[in-house]
């Protein structure tokens, strides 16, 4: 089902299966930001990655001697979540393991993803509980797809993103199955400035780790638009779109990263994830502003 919030210049839709961003326009142009889930391209919009970002050796991972299986970005956004909170300005969707859940992921959780539009604003709030009686290792991220151009005519190549610190970045390149590959490959060096190219993606996502900047935008040299993002607290941070070309980037913060070839397949030696204390709350917020 979807759901929406609404202010004098933005409407957001968010559907309750996967608590999903489906919608984020701007009313007086009739803008739509988000990407709209061509099944021909890209058949998502903004999934949300839990309880693992990327992909995992064989699509497995062992914890106290038992193999799970569980796909590339978990199965959060397949799950239909349940609306518990709703104000003017304000979703919040809730998922809790169940019988499937634990089939693949042997935790219990409790997980809140919340939209809040305030102006030209929307935050997205993760909240993880462990609700367990052992430690809880789990990894989540946002996954949005953007809309390039924004406006008719344009040319994807006219884009760029801009981050708030001057960056030298190599990208972690990943295998043909979605894992790092142990391999980088420069894409900046000493500048701020990203441009936009189709061939980028030809080699899968750019992963970058450990950023200055904890601010980015999304722009055009043809246009003063941009789409802000602030992901202060995710060490990792992908930019991806299907090779195709697409005319739409992600830009997806992460608080975990795919697993590396080779790897021994234990998730307590994961790169990227997350210990959770029994009963404790984890709370990451990323947000996307439109200027």
């Amino acid at each position: 089902m979807l759901y929406y919030l609404q202010n004098y210049n933005f409407k957001v839709g968010v559907e309750s299966k996967g608590a999903e961003l489906q919608h984020f326009v701007k009313l007086d142009e009739g803008l739509e930001f988000i990407w709209q889930a061509d099944p021909e391209i890209w058949a998502s919009h903004a999934p949300n990655l839990f309880p693992i970002v990327g992909e995992l050796p064989e699509g497995t991972y062992t914890y106290e001697d038992e193999i799970f299986a569980l796909k590339r970005h978990g199965f959060a956004r397949h799950k239909e979540f349940k609306l518990v909170e709703q104000e003017d300005d304000k979703l919040v969707f809730e998922l809790e393991d169940d019988e499937e859940t634990q089939q693949v992921y042997p935790f219990k959780f409790r997980l809140l993803i919340a939209y809040k539009l305030e102006n030209n604003k929307l935050s997205v709030t993760y909240q993880v509980l462990n609700r367990d009686k052992k430690g809880m290792y789990f990894s989540i991220g946002g996954h949005p797809g953007f809309n390039v151009p924004f406006y008719a005519g344009e040319q994807y190549e006219d884009y760029f993103i801009e981050f708030e610190k001057e960056e030298t970045l190599h990208r972690y390149l990943l295998t043909d199955t979605g894992l790092q590959s142990g391999d980088t490959e420069k894409v900046l060096e000493h500048d701020r400035l990203l441009p936009l190219k189709h061939s980028y993606f030809e080699k899968d996502a750019l992963v970058f780790k450990n950023l200055n900047s904890e601010k980015l935008s999304l722009g055009s040299r043809t246009n003063q638009r941009r789409i802000e993002m602030t992901f202060e607290g995710f060490p990792y941070l992908g930019i991806w779109a299907k090779p195709g070309p697409s005319p739409y980037v992600c830009i997806e913060p992460w608080c975990g990263i795919a697993g590396r070839d080779g790897e021994s397949g234990e998730l307590e030696k994961k790169e990227g994830i997350n210990l959770l204390s029994p009963m404790h709350v984890f709370e990451r917020t990323f947000t996307m502003e439109v200027l």
